[in-house]
């Protein structure tokens, strides 16, 4: 009954997008329901999506990871809260997906993915998803697709501050300030955050049982989560300044330090003071923009670093010695990204744009107990270019180029075809379409990292092809948008780490996947009256399929879905707000999910589908000179037991409390 429940929730589902029908503008007590443009010729074929950025100002105190779990079709792979997150689009490996913030990507070189915990939704303005192979407008190697990340300017005039407090369950506080000051020419703004938590919540261990000795009846212990604390601190300062009307230069620095311990796996019944793990990370990253505009072309030159420090440890407590290091490593990177962009509309609605890339990295990593480890540069230069068309109203045509040099090599060229096209000249429906191939080069830790580290990988090779339709409609006080996508992924040489005859793993192009589902979104938002709503959701399917060599991963895996990625995952969010006062709910459901390749359900190691439930009440008010607002939530408001990793405990219900000033 709860999963016929859940399949009527996210069959119907109601998905904010930015995207709305073009030129529609209407006004709810000071919220405003803004619309852009959804069929342009550039993205012809393409699906994006732009996270609300109600939801963002809503979800203040959370990663980005909990905003895409919760708002989006991908997947998050979630080693526990506060711990190392993940994702997968459409069942692709994390790598698979490219990083950006401000125009440089932030995806750690040597692993090729991004830890979306330590990303905060607070330093970020706006939040946009490219699916598939539409990340090709990006970066190249976005198999699954692309998340950008952008700060924009509000250009006010005056002084504007903020502080956020927050207080929650497991010794949990964070705090947020915001102050910015502006003009016409000149805009400065700065933000600071610190997130700080225990994370010392109970939880029934299933991961250890006991057999009482004359019943037999078997019984899991309370335990609690110890060894789990986590922390992290950071500032975003932002100048932009603008010369002439025409003229946009902006500089943009975020600078953070973490902290984390993690915790045994449930099935551990060691001492505590031994596999004591530690991992601290201290990310810079700073970029400049220069762009110009006329009246049909864009112009614009962007340049940035990325340097991180990670240290990660693991100790173990011998009598007489004390605490004595199993692993202990330290890893740097130092990244330099540039990108030279040019657009220009030609007469006959037709469109060109250019793009021009040059990253180069540079890392090291050793691990001081076992004193291996590696250096390596790498060096990327990509050309990009698009050309699209406008025939009439009704049809939109674009191709899409890309070529790359890694390390003075010439890359496959990658073609991108996308086709849109409207019926129905009185109505906001789109029926599109795209076709492309795209490459992965294997990350510097797949190449290089000692022991298994193998330099003669291939780079991973897809072919995509996507069709979709998306219907949007205005009514008087309400905007309804909707979108169904089907797509199917081929994607070859894909990596992975596999036990070698030597005792450890290493890297190998062992596996086809066959990766193919379907993508519901829709969104409502209005009011009736006084009262405003806003309701979203998705809903997933996805077949990550195996067919690799039998002979390496046996008979029994062939076909067979790949580890930790849900057939069936949906998510709803709905919100009301009446003079003041809202209550926001929020809905994920999840199917099961495996840990072994054979996808058997006879054995213990797998996940249990579950249904999490969150809900936020609260209100604010307007004084002359300020304003003020607080909210409750309380998440897991079901007490669920569940499991996002295998022997990694989520917490049950719990609660934060949220007191914001804006001056």
């Amino acid at each position: 009954m709860r999963r016929f429940i859940v399949i009527l929730i996210v069959f119907f589902p109601i998905e904010f997008f930015a995207q709305c029908l073009a030129d529609t503008v209407f006004q709810i007590e000071q919220v405003t329901i803004s619309a852009e443009q959804n069929f342009r010729q550039e993205n012809a074929g393409s699906k994006a999506q732009n996270i609300d950025t109600a939801i963002l100002q809503n979800k203040i105190n959370r990663s980005i990871a909990d905003i895409l779990s919760e708002n989006s079709s991908v997947f998050i792979k979630n080693n526990g809260r506060g711990a190392l997150a993940t994702i997968s689009f459409r069942g692709t490996a994390s790598s698979h997906t490219q990083v950006s913030w401000n125009g440089i990507k932030i995806s750690n070189p040597m692993t090729g993915t991004a830890d979306f915990s330590l990303i905060p939704v607070y330093i970020t303005d706006k939040i946009s998803l490219k699916y598939g192979n539409a990340s090709m407008s990006e970066s190249g190697g976005g198999l699954g697709g692309a998340i950008i990340l952008d700060n924009q300017s509000k250009w006010s005039n005056g002084w504007d501050f903020g502080y956020t407090q927050t207080i929650g369950s497991f010794h949990t506080h964070d705090e947020f300030a915001d102050i910015s000051y502006g003009n016409k020419k000149l805009q400065i703004r700065s933000r600071i955050y610190n997130n700080q938590s225990e994370n010392d919540y109970p939880f029934i261990n299933r991961g250890i049982a006991e057999i009482h000795p004359e019943t037999g009846e078997i019984t899991h212990p309370i335990d609690t989560n110890k060894n789990a604390a986590y922390g992290k601190y950071g500032i975003l300062q932002e100048i932009y300044f603008r010369p002439a009307a025409s003229h946009i230069i902006s500089l943009s620095y975020w600078g953070q330090n973490a902290k984390r311990t993690i915790p045994q796996a449930t099935s551990y019944e060691g001492p505590d003071n031994s596999n004591r793990n530690l991992q601290e990370n201290s990310a810079h990253k700073l970029v400049a923009n220069w762009t110009h505009y006329t009246d049909k072309s864009r112009l614009s030159f962007n340049s940035g670093i990325a340097t991180e420090n990670s240290h990660y440890r693991q100790m173990n407590f011998i009598s007489g010695l004390g605490e004595i290091p199993a692993i202990f490593t330290e890893s740097h990177f130092l990244s330099n990204y540039n990108r030279l962009e040019y657009s220009h509309d030609f007469a006959g609605k037709f469109k060109l744009i250019g793009k021009l890339n040059g990253d180069f990295h540079s890392v090291t990593s050793k691990d001081t107990v076992t004193q291996l480890g590696y250096e390596a540069q790498r060096s990327d230069i990509s050309l990009f270019v698009s050309l699209s068309k406008q025939f009439g109203e009704s049809l939109n045509l674009a191709l899409q180029i890309r070529e790359s040099m890694i390390d003075g090599k010439l890359q496959q060229i990658t073609p991108w075809f996308g086709i849109d096209f409207k019926p129905l000249k009185q109505e906001n429906l789109i029926i599109k379409a795209n076709i492309s191939q795209n490459y992965h080069q294997p990350s510097l830790n797949d190449l290089y990292w000692q022991p298994g580290g193998n330099p003669e990988l291939k780079p991973e090779f897809g072919f995509t092809g996507e069709t979709g339709i998306t219907y949007q409609k205005q009514f008087k006080n309400t905007v309804l948008q909707t979108e169904l996508t089907a797509y199917y992924s081929d994607i070859e040489n894909w990596i992975l780490w596999v036990p070698s005859f030597q005792a450890y793993w290493t890297a190998k192009n062992v596996t086809r996947v066959i990766s193919k589902g379907i993508e519901a979104t829709a969104s409502l938002q209005g009011n009736f009256g006084k009262v405003i709503y806003q309701v979203s959701g998705n809903y997933t399917l996805t077949k990550a399929l195996n067919y690799g060599d039998p002979k390496i991963w046996g008979s029994e895996t062939y076909g067979k879905q790949l580890v930790y990625i849900p057939v069936h995952s949906g998510n709803l969010f709905a919100r009301l707000a009446y003079k003041g006062f809202s209550i926001s709910w929020q809905h994920n459901a999840y199917s099961e999910r495996f840990t072994t390749s054979t996808n058997d359900i006879s054995r213990r190691d797998w996940l249990y589908p579950y249904f999490m439930n969150d809900l936020g009440v609260g209100k604010s008010h307007d004084f002359e000179k300020f304003s003020i607002s607080a909210e409750i939530k309380i998440y897991n408001l079901f007490n669920e037991t569940y499991h996002s990793i295998l022997y990694r405990p989520m917490p049950g219900r719990n609660y934060m409390f949220i007191l914001s000033l804006k001056f």
